[in-house]
């Protein structure tokens, strides 16, 4: 008689065991909890992103600054963050052949073709 009881008390603990096992897994099959997987996916990707973006931006920064010291390039405090002033010397030179503020003399008319 025990023996029985104590068979049938395992069966319908493994049973139960088994559907709340079989319902977890169906739950997470559903559209809005797969929907809600790949929108946790996304979102953790797009923080991968981010993160290898600013390492990148860092590592760039850093090799800027190396290849800046290594040709002598060393920033202007008058000058933008973003504009590096030459050394002396090439600066002038530079500065001298800088033919950019000139106009051409020629005009032309766009209506000139037509």
């Amino acid at each position: 008689m025990f023996r029985r009881a104590f068979w049938f008390t395992a069966g319908a603990a493994a049973g139960v065991w088994a559907t709340t096992k079989v319902n977890r897994q169906l739950k997470k099959l559903t559209p809005e909890s797969l929907a809600a997987q790949a929108a946790d996916k996304a979102v953790e990707a797009g923080h991968r992103l981010k993160d290898f973006a600013l390492d990148v931006k860092a590592g760039m920064t850093q090799r800027e600054d190396e290849l800046n010291d290594a040709l002598g390039l060393h920033q202007d405090p008058e000058m933008p963050d973003n504009v590096t002033a030459l050394p002396g010397p090439r600066r002038l030179r530079a500065i001298e052949n800088d033919h950019t503020t000139h106009r051409p003399t020629f005009s032309y008319d766009r209506n000139e073709d037509h």
